[in-house]
């Protein structure tokens, strides 16, 4: 709900010299995402924004594609021992008719913060078939330049970062550079879900002719959620991994990584960067 961030005592040495002083810490609890009634994932999270969290998290295992395709989200109550709703417990129900996955053990994985969809048994189990496979003939361009300063708006939107200096954050651009979208959260992935989950809730998927940004590393499992969400290019101020390369490359997305003022490096499909 709104425990974004919590209040901690420090011992804070400057100078040679200690103090006692509150400190600003971001919130971290899990968040288990049900599917039907059935536990699916279990991921650690920022608080916030959970009902897009869990149906982002969906979309970018081919659960949901269409805004019909949910009947509802909700917390559920009674997810302790006293029957008290802890928030931490969401539940999605499909609409009738939408196939159910199967849940086994393969699919009911424990998801940090840090490693978003390590928990699958396979390369090939995260290789989901997108419900938007036009992502190579997206014609958007995005100037090199719009691209650049891109991080310095993202940055200066984190409002609780400013305040913790412990989150993430994923920004969704418009080929512009106008910034129609920014999460913040203790895990990349999640910002990420949160991301498509709303736009999901809003109707806006495929998210054609966007960018998405992202504060950190440019990860595997960030390269699928923005090929299942139709997002053509997505760009990281840090490094890509050879298999978020791999992906790209297959997908036809742009990927472009070390996003740092006007440097960056293209790591697949340069054509849509313009000079």
């Amino acid at each position: 709900m709104g425990r974004v961030t919590e209040r901690r005592r420090v011992v804070r040495i400057r100078n040679g010299g200690a103090g006692v002083r509150p400190d600003t810490l971001v919130a971290e609890e899990p968040l288990e995402i049900r599917l039907n009634g059935k536990p699916l994932a279990i991921t650690m999270r920022t608080p916030g924004d959970d009902f897009a969290l869990a149906v982002g998290f969906l979309v970018s295992e081919g659960v949901l594609g269409a805004a019909s395709d949910v009947q509802a989200v909700t917390y559920c109550e009674g997810a302790t021992e006293d029957g008290s709703n802890t928030y931490n417990v969401v539940n999605v129900q499909l609409a009738a008719g939408v196939p159910v996955p199967d849940i086994t053990l393969e699919r009911n994985v424990y998801t940090t913060s840090s490693c978003g969809l390590c928990g699958k048994a396979s390369l090939d189990a995260v290789r989901t078939a997108t419900r938007f496979p036009g992502i190579a003939a997206d014609p958007v361009r995005v100037p090199a330049q719009v691209l650049s300063a891109m991080p310095d708006r993202l940055r200066a939107a984190q409002k609780v970062f400013d305040r913790t200096g412990g989150l993430h954050a994923a920004g969704l651009f418009t080929a512009q550079g106008e910034l129609l979208d920014l999460r913040e959260d203790v895990g990349r992935h999640n910002a990420v879900d949160k991301i498509v989950g709303r736009a999901y809730q809003s109707g806006r998927l495929p998210l054609a002719g966007a960018v998405l940004l992202v504060s950190g590393r440019a990860s595997f499992e960030l390269v699928q959620k923005a090929v299942m969400a139709g997002i053509p290019v997505l760009a990281a101020v840090s490094a890509p991994s050879s298999l978020a390369v791999d992906l790209a490359l297959e997908s036809g997305m742009t990927l472009v990584g070390f996003l740092r003022g006007p440097d960056m490096n293209i790591y697949a499909g340069e054509e849509r960067i313009t000079l």
